[in-house]
């Protein structure tokens, strides 16, 4: 069976050049189908479940991080594994860094064939790693999870920003307009139950009151204390302490019950292990 590959890049000279490259590189692996944006890319990443994606990292409407993300949750395992995951993305010395400093797949554009040489000969190793014909197999659930904690290291390096000192404190206070948007009021962090990334707002949950900000969540995320406020979704971070229960549905995804919220929320299937021992 060939191994086949999805790229998703908005600009087509550039997926063209690395589907050239890649040609060279790696003649056995069969390019399927390549997407100009993120919906595309999650679309026929479902219907042909390729092994291997390489993922722009911009793109417009939904980009290639959460594109990753929907798929994270959607993909059919019991169907086929999941894809080793490759992002593509301009030369930023910063993304450079962290993808270098956790060994993580990337291919710069414009496209370097020394740099794809590289990241091709770890897909090899992943993928020969992750075959039914291994000796000893790895079972199922435990290959499944060690994919879900490559997805989160290169989700983690790709679209974290350079955070805040260590020296800094947490945010204390949010200044946030109410529903209506006339008021802004200065809302304690302490007050907060969860955050929820809503279009072009964030929207700031506590137990008796909604406000929105403008600030966008990976930009909040560096500025909020990680053992107190916890991410389970793209779009959601929770109060760790505010978690009441944990719930299972039919179709086995988790749902959290918070104290003083009525709704329930999501959580990805990438941040599914926060709560195993659960």
């Amino acid at each position: 069976m060939p191994l086949t590959a999805l790229i998703a890049e908005d600009e087509p000279l550039l997926a063209q050049a690395l589907q050239a490259e890649l040609a060279a590189a790696w003649p056995e692996l069969r390019v399927v189908a390549t997407a100009r944006d993120g919906r595309s890319a999650v679309r026929e990443a479902l219907r042909l479940l390729p092994q291997v994606l390489f993922f722009d990292i911009r793109m417009p409407g939904l980009d290639g991080l959460g594109a990753a993300a929907e798929l994270a949750d959607s993909w059919p395992t019991d169907e086929a594994p999941m894809p080793q995951l490759v992002f593509v993305t301009a030369y930023d010395e910063y993304a450079a860094r962290a993808f270098e400093a956790e060994a993580i797949d990337y291919v710069l554009k414009p496209v370097q064939p020394e740099r794809l040489r590289k990241t091709v000969a770890r897909l090899r190793q992943a993928l020969a790693a992750a075959a039914p014909s291994m000796t000893p197999p790895v079972p199922a659930d435990e290959a499944l999870e060690r994919t879900l904690a490559q997805w989160r290291q290169v989700l983690g390096a790709a679209g974290g920003a350079p955070s805040a000192s260590s020296s800094s404190a947490p945010l204390r206070m949010i200044a946030a307009s109410d529903a209506g948007g006339a008021t802004v009021r200065m809302v304690p962090i302490d007050e907060v139950l969860y955050f929820e990334a809503a279009d072009k707002y964030l929207r700031v949950l506590t137990a008796t009151q909604e406000y929105l900000i403008r600030t966008p969540l990976k930009q909040l995320l560096p500025q909020l204390d990680p053992d107190t406020f916890w991410q389970v979704h793209r779009a959601v971070v929770v109060r760790s302490a505010a978690i009441e229960a944990v719930h299972r549905d039919e179709a086995g995804k988790l749902h959290l019950a918070l104290r003083g919220r009525a709704e329930k929320i999501p959580v990805s299937r990438l941040y599914a292990h926060l709560f195993r021992a659960m």
